[in-house]
């Protein structure tokens, strides 16, 4: 029997945790042949994207896929993508969250090699996720001037403020 990879149920239990804390889920994703994707956004083969509640219509996490709609500039698109390409998922606000390496797609990887005894799979590493500084992609769902455009970092502690647009 294959071994279950662990990087499914991290990746939900840091999405809860986000969410519970009141933080913006995101996740970096590589972007290839088997993700579904606004193209235009991806940059360096990479795309970020916002997976909270309020950015998201029908999100789904299940082991081998993460799939739901999300608007890019008013126009809403279906997103699909494996488990086995998502880079990080972590807060927006505070940065916290886990990064993996990713490797082959798992079906490459069992047909590729016979022994499987002899190869152990990849399991999901910490690491640390870049901070918005430097070389950071860009934020696919984020308007110019949002916490997303590393204008100004966003404010820390308080209370948050509605503002009212007439």
């Amino acid at each position: 029997m294959a071994e279950i990879s662990t990087k499914p149920y991290l990746l939900r239990a840091i999405y809860e945790w986000c969410t519970d804390s009141g933080f913006t889920p995101y996740i970096a994703v590589k972007v290839d042949g088997g993700t579904t994707v606004p193209m235009e956004y991806v940059r360096k083969g990479e795309i970020i994207l916002n997976i909270s509640y309020g950015a998201t219509s029908g999100l789904k996490m299940d082991n081998d896929a993460i799939h739901f709609r999300a608007r890019f500039n008013g126009v809403s698109r279906e997103i699909y993508i494996p488990v086995h390409n998502v880079l990080a998922i972590y807060a927006n606000e505070n940065g916290q969250g886990m990064a993996f390496e990713v490797g082959a797609a798992p079906e490459a990887d069992a047909q590729s090699s016979s022994d499987a005894a002899e190869t152990a799979p990849a399991a999901p590493a910490l690491s640390a996720v870049p901070s918005k500084g430097v070389d950071s992609p860009v934020v696919a769902d984020a308007p110019p001037n949002s916490p997303g455009g590393d204008d100004e970092p966003p404010k820390k502690g308080g209370r948050p403020t509605l503002t009212r647009i007439k």
